[in-house]
């Protein structure tokens, strides 16, 4: 029988006894679960990360990383896995062999089923922690919501052409 004392008290202690693999985040000392992506949004998740990859390898700017890969917040009270992370050579210390601790210059989420989740929770965490860039996407109609840091506040970026993206951390255009 397990002692009180080993009970979990925190959904972050939760979180780190999952097993591998597990779709969950930790956001405010809540627990969230996630379904396996569709394949709408795994065909967008390669696209935009082989463009990210191909630029690159050309040029040595940083490192790109996708799901599942934690990326711990808050000063490691909350841990999220954004579809798409990059993070730029000069913030590499973050990149650890657990997940990046810190915030990274752009994440891209393509939404799933829980959409208020990304739209809200994640854009309120990621502002307030200093991502410098978070675009949402649309899997279904392609549709993007682009926001770009400027004084510690997010400012929406003006809609852009469907299934297209200007990345500004990368000066990259991609359709997807």
């Amino acid at each position: 029988m397990k002692n009180v004392l080993d009970i979990p008290r925190t959904a972050m202690e939760v979180f780190n006894m999952l097993p591998e693999g597990t779709l969950c985040e930790v956001i405010d000392n809540v627990l969230y679960m996630s379904p396996s992506p569709t394949t709408d949004h795994q065909r967008i998740l390669l696209n935009i990360t082989f463009e990210i990859k191909s630029l690159i390898n050309k040029k040595p700017i940083g490192e790109v990383f996708v799901a599942p890969c934690d990326v711990y917040l808050d000063s490691e009270q909350s841990v999220v896995e954004p579809d798409i992370i990059f993070i730029s050579a000069e913030k590499s210390s973050m990149i650890q062999r657990k997940g990046i601790y810190g915030a990274p210059n752009l994440l891209i989420e393509i939404l799933s089923t829980n959409i208020q989740h990304d739209k809200k929770r994640k854009l309120e965490l990621y502002e307030r922690n200093g991502v410098a860039e978070y675009i949402i996407i649309d899997p279904d109609t392609k549709e993007t919501w682009h926001y770009l840091l400027s004084d510690g506040v997010y400012k929406q970026q003006t809609r852009q052409q469907t299934g297209s993206v200007y990345i500004h951390q990368l000066s990259l255009t991609i359709n997807f």
